[in-house]
């Protein structure tokens, strides 16, 4: 669990509040020696972020250290740049607009304090969603309205500006942000910490509740403490040293908010951005595939608009042909068309849903290889069995959503299939990947690579059992003592 240490410029700042062995004034940390590979958190209330002060210095320190620091140098150097607002908080989300509009009506200009992402609760949604982009303890916030409303400054405040209401405001704030912090340690001391972010709601999940246990309990035996979070939890997320996502993970969603979190927090995370932008899109798959020479399926890009190119397609491919959506996961957004009228009527289907889809050649198999790759080397193997009377292994329209499955050790799957989806999760990063493969004689086709592979109690560590679990916490934990964020 990692150590908090806060940061003033003088210990008469914190003396408002609690006293608190996590306290320290500047010099004495400027003094401070932890001990190589102690993971620590540092949130800096020095009175002032100003270039080359004090609050500048802790930061700076608190980043050559390998200490997580809020705020850290890149925030504050934004802040400098008091000209403009940072472009992530250009434009608000039209969520937030639209709560400011309702809540703020008749008014032209506010100003509100945000303790640690905290605020009244008309402004609560917009103090998260700057503290989420701009970590920053304490900011005047100041919005303007012509149009719409838009940030036009957002100012640091120094913990000894405070007034007695706002002094409560922010130990309150402070309390709840660091709850795992500040609650009794257990018996047991955890050498690491690991947020397992997971929706109990989601109805296909890419792990089980027996294999998210089995990650616990595993992880409790190899001195890591691991918490499974939900969305909910983004606010506590920088107080673990590893993020790992069992949940669907897509660009426009909040798992990719978690994972450039993590990643900008020097956490060690899987799945990483890059390999989530990578692999939840077939058409830059499909093109790094071809650059690349991985054995796939043939495959054509249709762009919404051009009929030219489905008339193309369909004299290409020939019938059957599989139309995909490029974000699609779990086998959505495929479908298997047999004639002209049916690919007609399919892609203005998913054209509305995308401006390009992938056209591909229709490979008959009874199974997909799914080859687990860890860092890359073959982690483990899985024949996946199509769905009863359907094509693919999953069939969502049917009771029985899946086919069966038989796992088993890598040195059994012939080599062709090993050595494609290894080079082809070697291109999407150094994570741990699922790459889905056909073969057919001596054909082998990657079909995809998936950043968020499944790994489900008596199906992937059928083979390996608990040992799968040990082998990817362990890799996490070498990432951590390596300084390998991804």
């Amino acid at each position: 669990m990692a150590r908090l240490i806060i940061v003033v410029d003088s210990l008469k700042d914190w003396g408002p509040y609690f006293p608190s062995d996590n306290v320290m004034s500047f010099e004495d940390y400027l003094k401070l020696r932890t001990p190589r590979g102690e993971r620590v958190r540092v949130i800096n209330l020095c009175r002032s972020y100003r270039y080359l002060s004090k609050g500048y210095y802790c930061a700076l320190l608190a980043e050559a250290r390998d200490h997580r620091v809020t705020p850290s140098v890149r925030t504050i150097n934004e802040l400098r740049q008091q000209e403009r607002i940072p472009p992530s908080l250009a434009v608000l989300p039209d969520p937030i607009q639209k709560r400011l509009k309702e809540t703020l009506a008749g008014q032209t200009s506010v100003t509100f304090t945000a303790f640690l992402g905290e605020a009244e609760e008309h402004l609560a949604a917009l103090a998260r969603h700057v503290f989420e982009l701009l970590a920053l303890p304490l900011a005047e916030i100041t919005l303007s309205y012509t149009r719409k409303w838009r940030i036009e400054s957002i100012k640091p405040r120094s913990i000894s500006s405070l007034d007695d209401t706002e002094q409560t405001r922010f130990a309150e704030a402070m309390e709840r942000f660091n709850q795992r912090i500040w609650r009794k340690p257990k018996t047991k001391r955890m050498r690491y910490s690991m947020a397992m972010l997971v929706n109990p709601k989601e109805k296909m999940p890419p792990s089980d509740a027996k294999a998210l246990q089995k990650f616990v309990r595993i992880g409790a035996k190899m001195g890591i403490e691991v918490d499974m979070i939900e969305k909910r939890d983004f606010r506590k997320l920088a107080e673990y040293d590893i993020l790992f996502i069992r949940e669907t993970t897509a660009i426009d969603h909040h798992t990719f908010k978690f994972a450039r979190k993590a990643e900008a927090e020097g956490m060690v995370v899987i799945d990483d951005p890059t390999s989530i932008m990578r692999c939840t899109n077939k058409v830059f798959m499909a093109d790094l595939f071809e650059v690349n020479n991985v054995p796939v399926p043939r495959t054509l890009i249709l762009t919404r608009g051009h009929r030219e190119e489905l008339e193309h397609a369909a004299t290409v491919l020939g019938f059957p042909l599989v139309l995909k959506v490029p974000d699609g996961a779990f086998s959505r957004g495929v479908i298997k068309v047999a004639d002209e009228k049916e690919l007609a009527s399919a892609s203005a289907e998913l054209f509305r849903q995308s401006a390009l889809l992938l056209a591909q050649e229709y490979l008959y198999t009874e199974f997909d290889w799914r080859i687990g790759v860890l860092r890359g080397k073959p982690l483990y193997a899985c024949k996946y069995y199509m769905a009863r009377d359907h094509w693919q292994i999953y069939n969502h329209a049917a009771r029985s959503a899946s086919g069966g499955w038989d796992t088993m050790p890598t040195h059994e799957v012939p080599k062709p299939v090993l050595q494609a989806a290894v080079k082809a999760a070697n291109l999407m990063g150094n994570g741990l990947y699922g790459v889905d493969v056909k073969s057919s004689g001596d054909r082998v086709a990657v079909i995809e690579v998936n950043d968020n592979p499944s790994i489900e109690s008596d199906v992937e560590d059928g083979f390996l059992g608990d040992e799968l679990y040990r082998l990817i916490l362990e890799d996490l934990v070498e990432r951590v003592e390596m300084g390998v964020v991804r």
